[in-house]
């Protein structure tokens, strides 16, 4: 059983807060809602490079890292990247192909997860980055001084193989942004299983729909004859120029970090993660869950997640 099932729950609340350039940010908030941790501890999830943080840290009670953090004593946010779920959208992602550069990089919106931090109450701010999410933090906390007290790095993308970027289709030219069906999303997912195992052994038929739901509710979401989202395409220009060089220095990253995958996750590889994890000079840990692919918080797996990075938060 969940934390968030066992201690009272709190509502989800939606707060809007301006990044240094002025851009609109979506927050999302819960407040802690029991345990026995420090009441001026906080946890920030940062998501990665296609879905917004409502739909994946926070779609249905069931499946919401959201509440189980705050069940736990922790107050809990999600923010949403610009151009991403209930976030404002720079006009270049509406732009024709070749009149702009993909926009949305790490570098640009590392600021967007600062002004997450700067709007939060709590003194201590635990960073969870997933997948590109960890690369946009992993900038935040090499380049500039955040009152983090740790860093997750769950899923992490670091240094990808080159047979993982081989598939990004940017267009030639470039498009600003790229557009994913609901067949597409579920289809993703579905490949992420090796190919002996039956999905559903390990995912919710349930999950699928509620993640989908929040997702297209979102400001994400585009006029077309089949549901469809939009994302911006700059984390594809930082995926693939990550596979030469590093996307930041992790040497530099001096809060205690955590390294956690799934086991059958293909996009975040155990390679990669652990050459992270080596890299990380504060690194307390590394934790792999069987069986979970890089969807792996709305899978039925979820709980050992969560309470692997509310240990390590709670050593810190």
């Amino acid at each position: 059983m969940d934390a968030s099932e066992e201690a009272g729950a709190t509502e989800t609340v939606a707060r809007d807060v301006p990044a240094p350039d002025g851009t609109r940010l979506r927050l999302w908030a819960r407040e802690a809602g029991g345990g026995e941790t420090d009441p001026d501890d906080a946890v920030l999830f940062v998501h990665g490079a296609t879905y917004p943080g409502r739909a994946v840290f926070d779609p249905d009670p069931a499946f919401s890292w959201l509440a189980d953090t705050a069940a736990r004593g922790r107050a809990a946010y999600a923010v949403d990247l610009r151009g991403y779920g209930a976030s404002e959208a720079p006009v270049a992602v509406d732009a024709d192909a070749g009149d702009v550069t993909p926009p949305c990089r790490a570098a640009t919106v590392a600021d967007d997860v600062a002004a997450a931090v700067a709007a939060i109450p709590e003194s201590r701010v635990h960073l969870v980055g997933y997948s590109w999410g960890t690369v946009v933090c992993g900038h935040l906390l090499a380049e500039t001084s955040t009152r983090a007290a740790s860093f997750t790095a769950f899923a992490p993308v670091f240094r990808p193989a080159p047979s993982l970027v081989e598939g990004f289709d940017l267009g030639d030219p470039p498009a600003p942004a790229r557009e994913v069906t609901r067949q597409d999303a579920l289809d993703r997912w579905t490949a992420q299983f090796p190919g002996h195992v039956e999905p559903f052994t390990y995912r919710d038929p349930a999950a699928f729909e509620h993640f989908w739901d929040a997702l297209h509710e979102s400001g994400q979401s585009v006029p077309a004859n089949v549901p469809t989202v939009r994302a911006p395409n700059g984390v594809l220009v930082d995926l693939a120029a990550a596979v030469d060089e590093r996307p930041y220095d992790p040497s530099r990253v001096t809060v205690p970090s955590f390294v956690v995958r799934g086991s059958f996750d293909p996009t975040a590889t155990r390679e990669d993660a652990l050459g992270l994890y080596d890299a990380l000079p504060a690194a307390r840990g590394y934790h792999e869950v069987a069986g979970g692919t890089h969807f792996l918080p709305l899978e039925k797996r979820h709980d050992e997640l969560f309470r692997a990075v509310a240990s390590f938060h709670d050593g810190r």
